[in-house]
């Protein structure tokens, strides 16, 4: 009965004795509460991230536990030197709250919560450039602007590989812009723009943009304004010329079309015509006829025109005209 006793009185002054460390400890901060950190707090959906933690003790066997909420995770044994705890982001829930727990004995304590936040990463920026361009000077003026990621977003200007510009921090989905004056200059220009939020390692960069030499005046920087302008020029042109001869067109095909035709093969009614001004040449004039006259062939041997004839029947004479004649010719009138 007595050795039970002795060790309950061993048991109690055991206990007593840890408590009596773990107060001392506290008073002289021997066992401070640990420190929970990573290396981000930043994160994307499906990222691998690390949580550290650690206690300043480095003499004595430590537990650590890690806890999400209320629900213990991970636990770990560590003395002296930080214990990380490997996690991988996948819902909302696991953004935290976390906290890390380390203990000694009965004595424990716990570290500040810590939480992640969702950030979405930028995509790739757009640039856009305005130019107003004068006879010594052009004033350009950039605009960058990511239209997916999380804000707040930073833009930065480059000419080439050159920062033109301080960082430009927009809490807005609006375009960053940047101006610039510079003389009129024969050098090729090609900028860039860079987005990049909260999430590290994730900045992305515009496609470059070129700007043409103006060769100390206009030149071809003007031109690239001119030429659709002169191109317009151009197409009121032909639809003037279109509209202004397709009614002359078609007048000239309706009276073409009109005018009575001629049928039979040209060359024998080119030898007709000619026959005909011969055969008038040779015969003597009918007298009440006016003589007509035959044009020659020799004289417009480039161009025939041609009539359809209308044939009218002369009265005949008197019975002595008809007698002095030598034959029985009958005339008609050509009319053309």
């Amino acid at each position: 009965m007595w050795k039970k006793s002795f060790l309950v009185f061993l048991f109690s002054l055991s206990i007593q004795k840890v408590a009596l460390d773990c107060e001392r400890m506290r008073k002289t901060n021997e066992f401070p509460s640990p420190s929970l950190y990573s290396q981000t707090d930043t994160v994307m959906w499906g990222q691998n991230v690390s949580l550290s933690c650690f206690q300043q003790n480095k003499s004595l066997e430590i537990t650590y536990f890690l806890f999400r909420d209320e629900k213990c995770l991970q636990t770990q044994d560590g003395k002296g030197e930080p214990v990380t705890f490997n996690l991988t982001i996948s819902e909302a829930r696991d953004l935290g709250p976390y906290k890390c727990k380390v203990q000694v004995a009965n004595c424990a304590k716990y570290s500040q919560p810590f939480n992640f936040t969702f950030v979405d990463p930028v995509t790739a920026p757009v640039l856009n450039i305005s130019i107003i361009q004068t006879k010594t000077d052009r004033y350009i003026a950039l605009r960058c602007i990511s239209f997916n990621g999380s804000l707040p977003i930073d833009y930065i200007f480059f000419e080439k590989n050159i920062n033109i510009s301080p960082v430009i921090s927009k809490n807005v989905r609006k375009p960053a812009e940047f101006n610039i004056t510079e003389s009129n200059t024969a050098e090729v220009k090609e900028y860039r723009c860079k987005a990049k939020n909260r999430l590290p390692n994730h900045a992305k960069y515009s496609q470059p943009v070129t700007i043409a030499s103006t060769g100390g005046d206009c030149g071809p920087f003007c031109l690239q304004f001119l030429l659709p302008g002169l191109l317009l020029v151009l197409i009121v042109i032909i639809l003037i010329l279109v509209f202004w001869m397709l009614p002359k067109y078609k007048a000239r095909k309706a009276m073409k079309d009109s005018a009575p035709r001629v049928y039979g093969n040209t060359p024998m009614e080119a030898g007709i015509y000619a026959n005909v001004c011969e055969n008038q040449a040779d015969e003597k004039p009918v007298p009440g006829l006016e003589p007509k006259q035959c044009v020659s062939r020799a004289e417009y041997s480039q161009e025939i025109h041609y009539a359809a004839p209308m044939f009218q029947q002369v009265a005949p004479r008197d019975q002595e005209d008809s007698n002095n004649s030598k034959g029985g010719y009958v005339y008609s009138e050509l009319v053309f």
